[in-house]
């Protein structure tokens, strides 16, 4: 008999099982985890997708949310990055489905996401964009086994290109947005490449300051791209 893959609980046929067939993370769930992971819905940033629902009126200008306002208003970052779309509210719930992913490697995890991953890219990119995943440094790497966000973009079954290699330093969210902004960039080319007329799609777990994309966008925007957008589960 399967089981729910975040709790274990068997799935049990019932009356309501043709309901939970519908739902986009079925099979793979029970029906009380399905309930717990939120997607995203209603008006958001139209940048960095964080929904204004939950938002106080003070931080919203516009259209836009006063964070990605102020990355904007930095000559370096304007335009950096087009957009970023994400699947999911990152609630507690979430948080801790994505934490079994990433830090005890259960792999099997991310297939509860790959419906909704694929609608919201379908939705929102063209298909033949550059996947491009966020690496992991080195370091990173050999403690986890796996990169996160390779795993998740492979979800799309569209090609994916490791053009990115990451320095190893302190995580991003724990600094300042004034040190964010001035930072140096984190992620070297792989190769000389050249990316003119290139539109490209990063993808990775959680847009949670932005910077890191942004670091990204930044390296593939002097490469040549002409456009970089980002897709991620979860908007933090």
């Amino acid at each position: 008999m399967p089981s729910c893959l975040i709790c274990i609980v068997p799935l049990i046929y019932t009356d309501n099982w043709g309901k939970l067939l519908s739902l986009s993370n079925s099979p793979q769930l029970c029906e009380t985890c399905s309930n717990k992971i939120e997607k995203i819905k209603g008006e958001t940033c139209i940048i960095c997708d964080r929904p204004f629902s939950n938002l106080a009126p003070e931080y919203r200008v516009g259209n836009k949310c006063t964070d990605c306002t102020k990355w904007h208003d930095e000559l370096r970052w304007q335009d950096v990055l087009i957009k970023n779309r994400s699947v999911y509210t990152y609630n507690p719930f979430l948080k801790e489905t994505i934490s079994l992913f990433k830090f005890r490697g259960d792999h099997a995890i991310s297939q509860i996401f790959k419906q909704d991953f694929q609608r919201t890219f379908k939705k929102h990119f063209n298909k033949k964009s550059i996947i491009v995943p966020i690496p992991l440094s080195d370091e990173r790497l050999y403690e986890r086994g796996f990169n996160q966000a390779k795993v998740i973009a492979e979800l799309l079954h569209l090609p994916t290109y490791e053009l990115l290699t990451r320095i190893h330093i302190e995580k991003q969210s724990k600094k300042s947005r004034s040190e964010r902004l001035q930072t140096t960039n984190i992620f070297h080319l792989k190769n000389e490449i050249h990316l003119v007329g290139a539109e490209i799609v990063l993808i990775d777990d959680i847009y949670t300051t932005g910077t890191t994309l942004r670091h990204a966008a930044e390296l593939l925007k002097k490469a040549g791209a002409l456009s970089v957008s980002s897709l991620t589960l979860a908007r933090g």
